[in-house]
C-alpha cells in the first residue's frame, strides 16, 4: 500500500517544481525531502522525475500519478468536509481555471449561475495565464478554463474549444477626459492617450489594428495583463480604454468612467476549454447553456 505521507510529499515537490522550495513550504530539510521522494519511488518501482539540476520536471508517469494523487487528497477532503457536517451535505467541486485576460466582470457572469443550483457546489477559480491553466487542466487539477481565444495551434495538450459568446468593444474615459474629445467617435480619439490590455489578449493588436485602418493615431500609455488594474488607471484619467460592452453595465456602475463610442468590427470572444469534446461535468453544462440563453443570446 502506498504511504500517503510520501505521496503528500511527491505532491507538493511536482507543485514547487523543486526540492528546496518544497521542503521551505514542508519546514522540512531539502536532503530529508530528497530521501523520501527517492523511497517512493524506490517502491514503485519507476521514476516521477526527471532530475534537471534544481528543477524536478514530471516525467509522463509522475505526470499521471500528480492527477491520481490530487484526486485522492481532494476526495479526502470533501470526505473531511461531510463528516464535520455530521454527513448532512454533499457537494460537487468545479475547479475552473480563468484566462487572466477575461474581465472579471465577464467571468463572474458566466459562473454565478453554478452557485445557484439545487446541488451545493464548491467554485474553486484559479487565475493564471492560458498556457499554464491549459496544462493544469491536462493532469486533472482543473475542470474547464475560460479564455478569450480557443486552444492555440499546435499544442500537444489535448482539449476542446466550445464557443460561449462574443461582444463588441466599447472605449470609455473618466469623465475629464471625455469632455476634452471633440468631434465625432472616433476621430476624436486622435492624439489620445491608450491603455491596453496585456499582450495576451485578443485585443491587444486587434484594436490598434482597427484604429490604422481608421488612420486615427493613439499615443499608447500603458498595458495591463489584470484587466481591473486598466480599469482603475482609466477612472484615474490616465487614458481610455477598451472594455467588452457584455460587462459595460457593470464597468459603469462600479467605476466613474464615460462611453466615447462601440466598435462593433472589433470582438471580444469568450471559450469555455475542457478535456472532452462533450461536456460531462454538469457545472460545465450550466456555464455554457447560460453564456448562450442569457449573456450572450444570438451571438454563437
Amino acid at each position: 500500500m502506498l504511504n500517503f505521507k510520501h505521496l503528500h510529499y511527491f505532491v507538493s515537490v511536482a507543485r514547487e517544481g523543486g526540492i528546496i522550495r518544497a521542503a521551505e513550504r514542508l519546514h522540512l530539510a531539502p536532503q530529508t525531502l530528497s530521501v523520501q521522494i527517492s523511497q517512493l519511488e524506490e517502491r514503485i518501482g519507476v521514476m516521477l522525475f526527471d532530475r534537471k539540476g534544481r528543477r524536478m520536471e514530471l516525467t509522463p508517469t509522475g505526470k499521471l500519478a500528480l492527477s491520481y494523487a490530487e484526486e485522492i487528497f481532494q476526495t479526502g477532503a470533501e470526505l473531511e468536509e461531510i463528516l464535520r457536517h455530521g454527513g448532512e451535505e454533499r457537494f460537487v467541486t468545479f475547479r475552473v481555471g480563468i484566462s487572466d485576460v477575461v474581465p472579471k466582470f465577464v467571468a463572474h457572469r458566466l459562473l454565478a449561475p453554478v452557485l445557484n443550483q439545487p446541488e451545493p457546489v464548491r467554485l474553486e477559480c484559479q487565475e493564471d495565464r492560458l498556457e499554464r491553466l491549459l496544462a493544469d487542466m491536462a493532469i486533472h487539477r482543473l475542470d474547464m478554463v475560460l479564455a478569450d481565444r480557443p486552444m492555440p495551434p499546435g499544442t500537444e495538450i489535448k482539449g476542446y474549444s466550445h464557443p460561449l459568446g462574443e461582444s463588441a468593444v466599447a472605449i470609455l474615459a473618466a469623465p475629464a477626459l471625455a469632455k476634452r474629445m471633440k468631434g465625432r467617435f472616433p476621430e476624436n480619439l486622435q492624439g489620445q492617450p491608450l491603455l491596453l490590455p496585456g499582450k495576451d489578449s485578443a485585443l491587444h493588436t486587434a484594436l490598434p489594428r482597427w484604429l490604422e485602418r481608421r488612420g486615427v493615431w493613439m499615443q499608447i500609455v500603458g498595458e495591463f495583463d489584470d484587466s481591473a488594474l486598466m480599469k482603475a488607471f482609466g477612472e484615474g484619467g490616465a487614458g481610455v480604454f477598451p472594455a467588452a460592452t457584455a460587462s459595460l453595465a457593470d464597468i459603469v456602475a462600479h467605476y466613474t468612467v464615460d462611453q466615447i463610442g462601440v466598435i462593433d468590427e472589433v470582438r471580444e470572444r469568450y471559450f469555455l476549454i475542457s478535456p472532452e469534446r462533450r461536456l460531462t461535468h454538469p457545472a460545465t453544462r450550466i456555464v455554457s447553456e447560460h453564456a448562450r440563453n442569457a449573456l450572450f443570446a444570438g451571438s454563437v
